[in-house]
């Protein structure tokens, strides 16, 4: 329970009311804050698991606990952006069609879970695939880009980065979502 990769895991959990707290009122300095803590948490995403294989430390509860602490920071985060960029009530109407990826991002991490807990019954594993780790990439790589577009409210680019970025993981999401949908199918009577 307590090497090096489990207990990297287990920060990212931790950090994640201190990023809803951050991004809950923010203020440009809050989200500067918010991207250099999402970006510690990001490093230690890649880092548990690259010290878990180098030193043989894979444990089933680091298997358990990866996947569980990026869904839970991933929700949390695209929640509190959704809900601060309203808050603000300086949202221009474009801007409501964003919740759409965000949504769908949120609905396929809940039917995935739900298809994986099912198929686990059942013996049946289901590993990520290389599209899922993209789908991954993007949807850091958005998010993070939409906490510093908050901080850099001049960089406008920054922004539009974050939005372009989120609906190509959204893209992704659906795509990956439909394969582990296929693949679930086959082992339901």
């Amino acid at each position: 329970m307590l090497s090096l990769p489990n207990l990297l895991t287990l920060s990212r959990i931790f950090a994640v009311p201190i990023l809803v707290f951050l991004l809950w009122k923010p203020a440009p300095w809050d989200y500067a804050i918010t991207f250099v803590l999402y970006c510690v948490v990001g490093i230690t995403d890649y880092f548990d698991g690259y010290l878990a294989r180098a030193q043989g430390q894979i444990s089933k509860l680091g298997q358990f606990l990866d996947p569980i602490a990026d869904k839970i920071m991933v929700a949390a985060v695209i929640i509190m952006l959704m809900a601060s960029r309203k808050a603000d009530g300086d949202a221009p109407i474009i801007q409501d069609f964003n919740v759409i990826p965000a949504i769908i991002i949120m609905l396929r991490e809940i039917i995935v879970s739900g298809l994986r807990e099912f198929l686990a019954e059942l013996k049946v594993s289901v590993p990520v695939s290389r599209r899922a780790k993209w789908k991954t990439t993007f949807q850091l790589v958005s998010l993070g880009a939409l906490i510093l577009g908050g901080a850099l409210p001049t960089q406008p680019w920054v922004h539009i980065l974050g939005v372009v970025t989120l609906w190509l993981a959204a893209a992704l999401t659906l795509v990956t979502g439909y394969d582990y949908l296929r693949t679930g199918l086959k082992h339901m009577d």
